[in-house]
C-alpha cells in the first residue's frame, strides 16, 4: 500500500490555509512598556566584570578504598567555613553526588570537573584544572 499525497495546494491564495482562532478577540488598550531613561551601554557592562576572588585547583584522584574518582577542589585562601560548606552544597546539589570537606579542601564524589568549574566560576573564582 502507499501513502496517498496529502500536501496542500498553496498557490491559489483565495483560500487562507489556516483559520486564526484569536480575530475575534477584542484585547482592548494593552499596557506600554516603560522605557527605562538610563539604558546602559554594552561597552559599561563589559568593563564591569566581576572581580575575580582568587584561583582554585581543580584535581581529579583516586579516591582511597574502592579506587573511584572523586574531585577536589583546593586553593581556598581567605574564605570561610561557613562560605566553603555553602559553597559545597550548592556543587553536591548541581552534580548529584555527596561529598565533604576535608583538611580544608571540598571533595566530591565522581569526576564532575567541568559542574564543579561552572559552580565555582558563578561564584567568582577563577578555576583552573590541575593534576590528572
Amino acid at each position: 500500500m502507499s501513502k496517498k499525497n496529502r500536501k496542500l495546494d498553496t498557490t491559489d491564495s483565495s483560500e487562507p490555509l489556516s483559520n486564526n482562532p484569536f480575530t475575534g478577540l477584542d484585547l482592548g488598550p494593552l499596557p506600554v512598556a516603560k522605557q527605562d531613561s538610563s539604558s546602559r551601554s554594552p561597552s559599561s557592562s563589559a568593563s564591569s566584570k566581576p572581580k575575580s576572588r582568587g584561583r582554585l585547583d581543580v584535581i581529579r584522584q583516586r579516591s582511597g578504598g574502592g579506587g573511584g574518582w572523586s574531585t577536589v577542589v583546593t586553593g581556598f585562601k581567605g574564605i570561610s567555613q561557613e562560605e566553603k560548606n555553602d559553597i559545597k552544597k550548592r556543587i553536591q546539589k548541581r552534580c548529584g553526588v555527596g561529598g565533604a570537606i576535608k583538611s580544608g579542601n571540598i571533595e566530591i564524589q565522581g569526576d564532575k570537573r567541568e559542574e564543579v568549574k561552572a559552580v565555582l566560576e558563578a561564584a567568582g573564582f577563577k578555576v583552573v584544572f590541575a593534576g590528572g
